[in-house]
């Protein structure tokens, strides 16, 4: 049943895989990897599928072998080169842990920065991903998009960063100033504030 429950899930098959689990298969069920049914529907982004297993109790911060959750799946799919904010969402919704870190230290926001995925980066900023977090190499989401010159994601964090600010007297914004990374130049494309 395992092979035909994890198949039916890559698939999107949200009829077929609601009579799996009536006929008793378990909405938890992991493959030999430690992914779990959650992990698999959010790495494909099935939001129908998502939104059925965690009805059906799958837990929302089941980790794999590598300690990634169905949420960090979502981020960013390889093979159709995007992520799945609604995807992103639904498991926040759920109490997905957007803070959680795999190797290095790396957490949510900073994969979705890295990989350009402006409307993922939205998601988690709405959810209050925490945009001053480092990894173990001290390099924060900012960086990571500025590495790779995601000008819009750049963006996004830069004016998130500046209406979140609390104004200090005297002090006035002319602009963004990043941290250096060695063996890195990055010219940064920053929006001037509306206001």
């Amino acid at each position: 049943m395992s092979t035909e429950l994890f198949n039916a899930v890559l698939a999107g098959d949200v009829a077929k895989v609601t009579g799996l689990l009536k006929s008793g298969a378990d909405c938890n069920t992991a493959n030999d990897e430690g992914a779990s049914l959650l992990m698999l529907a959010a790495g494909a982004g099935h939001l129908a599928m998502v939104d059925m297993l965690l009805m059906a109790g799958a837990k929302v911060d089941a980790t794999d072998a590598r300690g990634w959750t169905p949420l960090m799946k979502a981020l960013f799919n390889y093979e159709q080169n995007r992520g799945f904010p609604d995807v992103v969402s639904s498991l926040i919704d759920a109490g997905a842990d957007i803070e959680h870190q795999v190797s290095y230290g790396t957490r949510p926001l900073m994969i979705a920065a890295g990989y350009g995925e402006a409307a993922v980066v939205d998601v988690l900023l709405a959810a209050g991903a925490d945009t001053g977090a480092m990894n173990e190499g001290g390099r924060t989401a900012r960086v990571m998009a500025e590495t790779k010159d995601y000008v819009e994601v750049v963006n996004q964090l830069h004016m998130h960063d500046l209406r979140n600010a609390e104004p200090k007297r005297g002090a006035c914004s002319t602009g963004a100033v990043s941290k250096a990374v060695p063996g890195v130049n990055v010219v940064n494309f920053v929006r001037k504030p509306l206001h």
